[in-house]
């Protein structure tokens, strides 16, 4: 039995697209999206070089807009992040709300293509290097968060995050359950209309910006 359509009428079938949660996407489009989003990423990590002290306000400024939303307590589970290329640095706040009694988890690689694991921190605890050499706790066990704190490279006007280009976080909030409330944290030039969203993405729930922005 040959597989040969050629000499049976009607068109040939068509490849060129991919299923991604039950919905077809065009693969040119796919490609599309993926080269615009690379040159987004590079404009908007450019724009992270900043003076100290204009660096240092505005980390200052995200802070008490996060300090605004959140309110750290014991049993709170917070799941923030070790900071690399530029991110905003929120390592004294992580201490503050430690102290405060809540839960702080940083996120641990397991692997390509796999859901990040949150595992809990404190000041001084032991910590090793991670893929990319990004510090994680050592010796400590994976915890469920309930508030997941992202960095942003670009978020746009629907909450929709561009990042690192791992996706990580979306396969790590797609798999949790229940879902964290996510907050994507970013200096107020991370903004951008859109990202053009694709079925694997996940939006925020909420931004908290440099500006002093915090939708919704």
């Amino acid at each position: 039995m040959s597989d040969d359509n050629s000499d049976r009428g009607g068109s040939a079938p068509c490849f060129q697209h991919l299923i991604v949660a039950g919905v077809s996407i065009d693969l040119e489009a796919a490609r599309d999206v993926a080269r615009f989003r690379q040159a987004e990423r590079v404009r908007l990590l450019a724009q992270r070089k900043m003076p100290l002290q204009e660096r240092e306000h505005a980390t200052k400024s995200l802070v008490s807009g996060l300090e605004s939303v959140i309110t750290p307590e014991p049993g709170l589970k917070i799941a923030v992040y070790w900071p690399i290329r530029g991110e905003p640095d929120l390592r004294q706040w992580m201490a503050s709300i430690h102290k405060a009694g809540a839960t702080v988890l940083l996120p641990v690689v397991g692997g390509k293509d796999q859901p990040l694991e949150f595992h809990k921190w404190s000041p001084g605890c032991e910590m090793m290097r991670g893929v990319w050499n990004i510090p994680v706790p050592q010796n400590s066990c994976a915890e469920v968060p309930n508030i997941v704190i992202a960095p942003l490279v670009g978020v746009d006007e629907s909450l929709y995050r561009l990042g690192n280009g791992g996706g990580y976080y979306d396969r790590t909030l797609a798999s949790l359950d229940p879902r964290p409330h996510v907050i994507g944290v970013g200096f107020a030039n991370c903004a951008i209309e859109t990202i053009f969203p694709m079925p694997w993405d996940v939006p925020m729930d909420e931004i908290v910006l440099s500006d002093g922005k915090s939708l919704p």
